[in-house]
């Protein structure tokens, strides 16, 4: 038997050899990529390009990795693969250990240098400001909705939206204190409160002070200073920050998932599964938002989301944030542009995420 399974075993290690040997060809055509990529000054993330090889080796692979095994090695990849033809830093709503930095990390990966943020507008700044390359915040919550202020800056910023991830969000309760009943304060969130009442209530901890912090992060890092606290925080900030976790996927719904959009200061190609979104400014008449809608449906242009938030200016009476199905630059969405030129603000088109 041991016999058998040193045989294996050198199997295995020449395997990796050979993998080992074919990544660093891969990321040697990579370094020309960015030799190219830099002379032109073209961004070296391209999203459509990468969903694409995806979709292209899932299509071929016969197993047993699954697709979603193929997605986490090739996406570690791809940032590796980035970080060769050029270091850009990622600005996120930090701390480390949040929920958005999670996600930054899910797309860009561990070697990338990333820029903690203390709130959403700072994110923007930092991109806008070119101390970062990319933004990553969240946009909406499939239990609470959309996130208004990221909305409300999109309408105010040059940057467009580049990518989309979703991401499961799950909960954990932790703290230094086992006894439940000597806990004076939790912290967390506001919206993670909401996220998990009916543990609270099931545990009788609805009546203990709740103290809204930034994110969820700085909820487990301020538990660990305090051991009559505790924190609703994600398992990895738990963790991070040595905090014991008492119980895990404490979220009333467990299908509860975010999605997080990336910023940048360029324009996707087409990729073929294409998502567009857009603020529309409509005139305050009656029938302007039918009317509206009617000139998709004409063009067969399918919508996926359209929100309304309240506007800013005097000119304007409603704000509607929209996504559709579809590229800027294909012919039946230009054709609603032009007609609704000075009604919409493109915010980007960029592959649909899964």
């Amino acid at each position: 038997m041991m016999q058998e399974l040193e045989k294996l075993r050198q199997k295995i290690d020449s395997i990796d050899d050979q993998i080992l040997e074919l990544l660093n060809e891969r990321m040697e055509v990579v370094k020309k990529v960015g030799e190219l990529k830099n002379r032109s000054k073209a961004p070296i993330y391209r999203p459509e390009r990468e969903i694409a090889i995806l979709n292209r080796l899932k299509s071929k692979n016969n197993g047993p990795l699954n697709d979603k095994a193929i997605e986490a090695i090739f996406l570690e990849i791809f940032a590796v693969s980035r970080n060769l033809e050029r270091a850009e830093r990622v600005a996120y709503l930090g701390p480390e250990g949040s929920f958005t930095h999670q996600a930054a990390e899910s797309r860009f990966g561990a070697m990338s240098e990333y820029l903690p943020s203390f709130s959403i507008a700072s994110v923007f700044k930092a991109v806008e400001a070119n101390r970062a390359k990319y933004g990553v915040v969240p946009i909406e919550n499939s239990i609470d909705g959309v996130v208004g202020e990221t909305l409300d800056l999109l309408g105010k910023s040059p940057l467009k939206i580049v990518a989309e991830i979703y991401m499961p969000i799950h909960h954990s309760f932790a703290s230094l204190q086992e006894d439940l009943k000597k806990i004076t304060k939790i912290y967390s969130k506001d919206i993670a409160f909401k996220q998990c009442k009916n543990f609270l209530q099931e545990h009788f901890l609805e009546n203990i002070e709740q103290i809204p912090v930034e994110s969820t992060a700085k909820a487990a890092m301020l538990a660990q200073k305090d051991p009559t606290s505790a924190a609703i925080c994600s398992t990895i900030a738990a963790k991070l920050y040595n905090v014991p976790i008492l119980f895990e996927n404490i979220e009333d719904v467990h299908t509860n998932t975010t999605r997080f959009i990336v910023l940048s200061d360029f324009k996707n190609a087409r990729s073929g599964f294409d998502k567009t979104s857009i603020l529309a400014k409509l005139q305050d008449r009656p029938g302007a938002l039918a009317h509206f809608l009617e000139d998709f449906d004409k063009a067969n242009i399918n919508l996926t989301k359209i929100e309304s938030r309240p506007a800013e200016d005097k000119d304007f009476s409603y704000w509607f944030f929209i996504d559709f199905e579809g590229h800027i630059d294909d012919v039946n969405v230009q054709e609603v542009f032009q007609k609704h030129k000075d009604e919409i603000k493109w915010l980007g088109s960029y592959a649909k995420g899964a």
